[in-house]
């Protein structure tokens, strides 16, 4: 016996369509008719086709809502299902339950980075709930437009929890609403395009009514993925007009050559197979889904762009950035020892996804992976290097399964151990400390200062702290040929000796101190670096500086305090020159640092990735010369530029430049005055 199926859609009537085909061996013939937002109509339709058909489908809006273990019922779309008596009327929410989680699923397995990492943007996770619980097992960046889309107001939601609750308290509001207000077809305006555009532009993944989609967001959606049900293959072209990669539509296709079909038509299709004494439910659909031969959809608009990637490990600085995540700031109502401890414990997480670079040069697409690790310094530090190369091993196969083919060590993960010697054995893609571009970044930075004091780089003498360091002995030697008069500071004195050696038959004509102790030689530095790996310790007093004196400061955690650079005006701290990277970056991650700036050692691999260089190229404790060389040629081939000058988070403007710069010229004319300065500012703190 032939089925008869009717859709009845809030929709418009323009994208009606009839037609015909077999499924379970039967014929079924399907007829869409659209009611132009009027639900009166709808309700008038269903009226007329009840007893008249074997089942009928309600598109363009729902009548169930299910939300975690809540449901909420619609009131004005209840009357319209009531208003039939004997014809099933279904809404398509057991196919999205069952169906649409199914074909989003086979995907993910199918093509593995198809959503691993990425940024998903759902215009409404009520509507697509089932969906986003499958994807949140293959990206934790997830994000919800409900607000935008309900309410008009300007954020998105960011997590389950929040949905959850945003659904609790809005939702039987909503739903003693008119139909409209929650309907996904385009009757209702949102007037608040640019907020829509800016969620879009952010996400790798899209999931929304075609209808939407044209509206806000189709000039422009170059390499995304979008889960939609397209109107018609006109939305088709458009998609792929406007640059998207992929089409995933949230029905299987019925036949070849047949309209695109929403989960209400599936759904009215499915009921008309199963007996209509017995009360359905999700494990009906799944048998009757598991029979058919219904196959997901997956449309490849446009040739996937060249993208090289890397990824970048980060930690966390000290207990306060663990108990800034949204997820473990309950934790700080425990013992934060016991929590650093035992955070350090857990296996690495990829944090964020960072998109937007761009070379100016060669045109080439660089997208990068955040890689945490739960260590704090102090834990890193205290553990045997084993325990830190484990986890880094671990993220480079992480890396490695998204796609990246190098990655660079941040912080304290490059100082553990051998600097990367041993993770490089062990990993499949290319490991960098970064070390090189920190160095060049760090004396272009230290350059500009100085010339913006009013002094020379030529002239007068730097003092390098943690001089034996990685960083600290290209940085010595380096300085040495550039200022020519030089003090190594570090605690071992053989290594000391070793550098002074390799320093003086470098460039001999350089004056060369060594020292363990720095205290004597800072009153007569021009210039001073620090560049250690002391946790907890007070490095330099900045109380003895001279007047002018320039501190860069590269250490992480810094080795200089906020409240002690404030006791002298005249002095200008600076942090390791950061990096802005060419293009439009988003970081996705908050770093502590500007939109699109980052550390010079995520930098390194993100500039090796556009080069298309994935090799180890700074690994261990020395740094070579030429290798610094070359990634500053790199750095200015590509359009990377220092982010100016930044002292404790915040960047030093020209004025407060000049300021020190006239206050430093007048303490050395009165050298007396300093200890008055002083006085002042300790008794104002």
């Amino acid at each position: 016996m032939n089925k008869d199926i009717i859709s009845i859609s809030l929709g418009p009537s323009h994208l009606d369509y009839e037609f015909s085909t077999h499924i379970f061996g039967k014929k079924v013939h399907v007829r869409r008719i659209g009611t132009d937002g009027n639900v009166q109509r709808a309700r008038e339709l269903v009226t007329e086709f009840d007893g008249q058909v074997d089942a009928i489908g309600l598109g363009g809006v729902s009548l169930l809502f299910r939300i975690g273990n809540k449901t909420f019922v619609h009131k004005q779309i209840k009357t319209v299902v009531k208003a039939a008596r004997t014809t099933p009327v279904v809404d398509g929410i057991h196919i999205k339950n069952t169906l649409e989680r199914w074909s989003i699923s086979q995907l993910a397995q199918q093509e593995k980075s198809l959503f691993k990492h990425k940024r998903v943007f759902f215009l409404s996770g009520i509507e697509h709930f089932g969906i986003a619980q499958v994807l949140n097992g293959f990206t934790s960046q997830i994000s919800f437009g409900d607000p935008i889309f309900h309410l008009n107001l300007p954020f998105v939601l960011k997590s389950f929890d929040q949905l959850e609750r945003y659904a609790k308290l809005v939702m039987p509001i909503l739903c003693r609403l008119p139909a409209l207000r929650l309907s996904q077809t385009s009757q209702r305006r949102i007037h608040s395009k640019p907020r829509i555009t800016k969620y879009f532009n952010q996400a790798n993944v899209i999931v929304a009514e075609s209808d939407f989609i044209r509206k806000y967001a189709i000039n422009d959606l170059k390499g995304k993925t979008m889960i939609t049900n397209p109107s018609s293959s006109s939305d088709v072209n458009e998609l792929r007009s406007s640059g998207a990669e992929s089409l995933i539509t949230l029905t299987p296709q019925l036949s070849k050559g047949l309209p695109f079909v929403t989960a209400d038509v599936i759904e009215a299709i499915f009921v008309s197979f199963l007996d209509s004494h017995h009360k359905t439910t999700d494990d009906d659909y799944l048998d009757l889904a598991s029979q058919c031969k219904l196959k997901p959809r997956f449309i490849v608009l446009n040739k996937p762009r060249d993208i090289a990637r890397f990824a970048h490990v980060i930690h966390p600085l000290n207990t306060d950035y663990i108990f800034s995540q949204p997820k473990l700031k309950f934790l700080r109502f425990l013992p934060h020892r016991l929590v650093e401890r035992q955070i350090a414990k857990i296996r690495p997480r990829c944090v964020s996804r960072i998109t937007g670079i761009r070379s100016p040069v060669t045109g080439k697409d660089v997208e990068g992976f955040l890689i945490s690790l739960g260590a704090t310094p102090r834990e890193l530090m205290r553990r045997k290097p084993g325990f830190t190369y484990s986890r880094l091993i671990l993220a480079s196969r992480m890396a490695q399964q998204m796609g990246a083919k190098i990655m660079s060590l941040g912080a304290f993960t490059k100082i553990v151990g051998d600097a990367g010697i041993s993770v490089s054995y062990k990993s499949d893609i290319a490991i960098t400390s970064g070390n090189s571009l920190t160095v060049s970044a760090t004396l272009e930075a230290a350059k500009q200062a100085v010339l913006k004091m009013g002094g020379r780089i030529d002239r007068g003498r730097a003092v390098i702290i943690g001089a034996t360091g990685s960083i600290g002995s290209v940085c010595s030697r380096m300085l040495a040929q550039a200022c020519r008069d030089v003090v190594l500071v570090a605690p071992r004195p053989e290594k000391l000796i070793e550098l002074k050696k390799i320093i003086e038959e470098e460039t001999p004509e350089a004056k060369v101190t060594i020292t363990s102790h720095s205290a004597s030689y800072l009153p007569d530095a021009d210039l001073v670096v620090t560049t250690t790996s002391a946790f907890g310790q007070k490095i330099i007093d900045v109380l003895k500086l001279k007047p002018g004196c320039i501190v860069c400061d590269v250490a992480s955690p810094p080795d200089v305090r906020k409240e002690d650079a404030r006791l002298r005006p005249d002095v200008l701290v600076i942090e390791a020159g950061e990096i802005k990277l060419p293009g439009n970056p988003d970081v996705g991650f908050n770093i502590g640092l500007p939109p699109g700036v980052v550390h010079a050692c995520l930098a390194e691999s993100a500039l090796l990735a556009m080069e298309g260089r994935f090799e180890n190229f700074t690994l261990g404790r020395g740094i070579e010369i030429e290798g610094v060389k070359e990634i500053y040629r790199l750095f200015k081939k590509h359009g990377l530029k220092l982010a100016g000058m930044r002292s404790f988070g915040q960047y030093v403007t020209d004025k407060e430049i000049a300021q020190k710069r006239k206050m430093a010229d007048y303490l050395r004319k009165h050298p007396e005055k300093i200890g008055q300065q002083i006085s002042k500012r300790l008794i104002f703190k």
